[in-house]
């Protein structure tokens, strides 16, 4: 190397001599001490399936980072799992540990002055977390996700946590029996791995291959197969070639990145939580992402794989395809050249894949949707943008109007479904869910399955300043634009107040007169939601949904 190892700050020198005695008790040696200081950011628990396993693939890494001569030094990374959260006050805690994560890895890294890492994460928030913290850092670094989870299966049908969630709806209208929610309990999550279908986990986790910090393949190869831990271990090796280079994630990693992450994303159908955490992470790069970006993107990409929630595929289904590579080489004359950290121009990778199902990749020719899975709605009810997977909504629902059934809390509406209280034609208003009114802008699964599982997801539309699981499908219309808690418009609807959706149009509109609607916003008083802890701060500190629901710095 012509640049000493940023490590030399730490351990290098007479003067160093205490920090190297406090390494010694930890186990290395003279020779360790010598070789570059690799940082292993695994985020394993024994709580969230998605990383039950990842102490395996941290193993491969090691075995990687010491065969090309550097030194791995292992630390953990909290995670929640939004499964497990969903519903209850916990779900607020998922956002805004985005950024702890973000921090946390920050705080290892520097505090320690290691010269690169490896960030080890499969879920919601863990992986965005540990893409934000490689942009913010700028050394060397790279990703590896822990992979799908197969799906499970009861009789000849194939499950996977949404089946759950969606038969809680099926029972609460009489369409299913306890004993059949229970029998689907038990069988739709058969072992490691994040959700099995196109949910936030597995969205980001393609994205983060197409970003260019994971190697090619590693977004789609399931937890329980051999090739996530060759690939491990392959990334273990190259991280230490990339300290030797200096190659650093800005070096490779620039707008056209995440333009590229968008089109990809468009062309999957993916979470509509990636217009949360893009923008988010690129800010981390010094990139402006705003969600003209997406919606832009949106209208010129198709889209061409349709996994669940939307549509009957998993992600085994979209592996076997020829995964994240192979749909690069669907959209290629679309991309923008720009290169992964390890070197490799995203063109070539896209070239070189083939598509092996088209049932599962379609042609340009003959897509699900026109347009990419995600569109952007404007209007006066959401004059900042909202967000809808409109690659999960039924041709018949992409225009709706309705009439608005208004609850202040994600629990007042769950409480109004379950008790048979929404009809055909409504529009669920759920607001003070937002990044400052949550706070922490909760995910809101439990209500749109529920709807979904009932048999309204093509009569009832649901409308939320909060945001939705990568798991949702129907009119599902989330992250409204300036929330509610700060006296946004969505403060102001009334019961019975005419709704319109309209997906071709981009629209979303409260039926009211301009005059009426500045009369509400002017009396307007916000609603009174104490908090303390991580919560007050994240509140004080959030910016909108619009800007990616990070914090402020």
């Amino acid at each position: 190397m012509t640049t000493e190892l940023r490590s030399r700050k730490a351990i290098g020198g007479l003067s160093r001599a205490p920090a190297r005695g406090l390494y010694r008790a930890s186990g290395l040696t003279d020779l360790d001490l010598s070789k570059p200081m690799v940082g292993v950011a695994n985020s394993w628990n024994e709580i969230i399936p998605g990383h039950v396993h990842l102490n395996r693939i941290a193993e491969r890494i090691v075995a990687g980072i010491r065969e090309a001569g550097g030194t791995p030094l292992v630390f953990g990374i909290p995670g929640i799992c939004d499964g497990i959260a969903m519903g209850h006050e916990g779900m607020r805690y998922s956002l805004p540990s985005r950024d702890l994560i973000a921090d946390s890895v920050e705080s290892m890294i520097e505090a320690h002055q290691l010269d690169g890492w490896v960030g080890i994460t499969n879920c919601d928030k863990i992986t965005p977390g540990m893409l934000m913290a490689a942009g913010r850092l700028n050394v060397p670094a790279a990703i590896v996700t822990g992979g799908p989870m197969l799906p499970g299966t009861l009789g000849d049908k194939q499950l996977d946590l949404i089946s759950i969630f969606e038969a809680l709806g099926a029972c609460a209208s009489g369409k299913m029996s306890e004993e059949d929610v229970y029998q689907i309990e038990r069988c739709a999550c058969p072992g490691p791995g994040s959700c099995a279908g196109l949910f936030t986990a597995n969205t980001m986790s393609c994205l983060t291959e197409v970003l260019g910090l994971s190697m090619p393949g590693c977004g789609t190869s399931h937890a329980i197969s051999q090739e996530k831990l060759g690939t491990a271990f392959h990334t273990g090796k190259e991280i230490v070639r990339l300290i030797d280079q200096q190659r650093k994630p800005r070096d490779s990693i620039g707008a056209a990145s995440f333009r590229n992450a968008i089109r990809a994303d468009m062309a999957i159908g993916g979470s509509t939580n990636t217009c949360l955490h893009l923008p988010a992470i690129a800010a981390e790069f010094g990139v402006k992402l705003p969600l003209s970006v997406f919606d832009k993107i949106s209208r010129g990409i198709p889209h061409l794989v349709n996994l669940r929630p939307g549509g009957p595929h998993f992600l085994i289904d979209f592996d076997r395809a020829g995964g994240v590579p192979a749909i690069l080489n669907r959209i290629k004359d679309s991309l923008e050249e720009t290169w992964n950290v390890f070197g490799m121009s995203m063109i070539d990778v896209a070239s070189y894949s083939r598509i092996l199902d088209e049932n599962v990749i379609r042609p340009l020719t003959n897509p699900y949707h026109k347009e990419g899975g995600i569109a952007i709605l404007k209007g006066n009810l959401a004059p900042d943008g909202a967000v809808i997977k409109q690659s999960a909504v039924s041709e018949s629902s992409s225009r709706f109007t309705g009439k608005a059934r208004v609850f202040n809390s994600e629990e007042l509406a769950t409480k109004a479904i379950l008790g048979g209280k929404i009809r055909p034609g409504d529009a669920v208003i759920i607001r003070f869910e937002g990044p400052r009114g949550g706070p922490g802008m909760p995910e809101m699964l439990g209500p749109t399955s529920l709807i979904t599982g009932m048999g309204l997801g093509d009569s009832v539309a649901l409308i939320t300043d909060g945001r939705f699981s990568g798991g949702t499908r129907g009119l599902s219309v989330g992250h409204v634009s300036p929330e509610a808690y700060v006296g946004g418009p969505l403060a102001v609807v009334k019961n019975g107040d005419k709704i319109e959706i309209d997906l071709k149009r981009r629209l979303l509109k409260l039926d009211i007169s301009d005059k009426e609607l500045k009369k509400r916003l002017k009396a307007f008083r916000p609603l009174k939601k104490p908090v303390s802890g991580m919560l007050l701060r994240y509140r004080e500190l959030a910016k909108s949904a619009a800007e990616g629901a990070g914090i402020l710095r």
